[in-house]
């Protein structure tokens, strides 16, 4: 488990902590690393290993300590990741994630247990990780959002929404989104949300679909009226809003 799940350094902030705790029932060990992602315009990750154009690694502005953690079970530990030569900074927002590995117990040659068999033995061990992104952010933001290609599909049990979010400016976005149904008669009830949906730099687009709540004990009428999607921010601020008639 790691808290939180992302880190921003933004104004005079030098310093973070991440707090790694071991759930399991046995000590794990963890190498902790920097990994390069980019976002796909379907909000996947893929790792790369140089910037696209527009996009900033964090790599060479941040420290961190320890490298690799030991945790019995139940065990926490602490991982502090600073800042650094930030003179270095131009303008704009850097990214990078802090990778974190778990690493299997490596048993010496010839001392497994051996049975005889014919033919060639293939052994395959899932080795897990989980990375949390890194971004810094200096000088003024010019970063703005709009929701467009709104898309209902009822034709399954459960609602789906469609939508593209698109992003401009210098910084990556991060916030909600709320779904309200409003009726003929102005009734306002909320069906959905979505909590900690990105649109990271250089991404100008984000594709995203998502399962309605429509609550049962509701007249809701997908039907008639019309929704009203906002993408709000960390600080509860209303950056996008759009609506949809049915």
């Amino acid at each position: 488990m790691i808290m939180p799940k992302r880190i921003v350094f933004d104004g005079n902030q030098r310093s973070h902590e991440i707090n790694l705790a071991n759930t399991g029932t046995d000590t794990a060990t963890y190498a902790i690393s920097f990994i390069q992602y980019k976002m796909t315009e379907d909000g996947k990750f893929e790792e790369v290993t140089q910037p696209e154009a527009g996009q900033r690694f964090a790599t060479d502005f941040l420290r961190y300590y320890p490298r690799r953690v030991s945790l019995a079970p139940n065990e926490a530990q602490t991982v502090r990741v600073q800042l650094t030569r930030t003179g270095n900074l131009e303008p704009g927002e850097y990214r990078s994630h802090i990778y974190f590995r778990a690493v299997e117990e490596q048993t010496a040659l010839g001392l497994e247990d051996q049975e005889e068999a014919e033919g060639i033995s293939i052994q395959i061990k899932t080795v897990f990780g989980i990375s949390i992104p890194v971004i810094i952010r200096h000088g003024e933001s010019t970063t703005a959002l709009q929701i467009d290609n709104l898309r209902l599909n009822t034709e399954n049990e459960i609602p789906q929404l469609s939508m593209a979010l698109n992003r401009s400016g210098n910084m990556s976005v991060y916030g909600d989104l709320l779904v309200e149904h409003i009726s003929e008669a102005g009734k306002s009830t909320q069906v959905g949300i979505v909590k900690g949906i990105s649109v990271y730099t250089p991404n100008t687009k984000r594709n995203f679909t998502f399962s309605l709540q429509v609550p049962q004990d509701t007249s809701v009428d997908l039907s008639s009226g019309k929704l009203k999607v906002s993408y709000m921010l960390e600080n509860s601020e209303v950056a996008a809003t759009t609506e949809m008639k049915l």
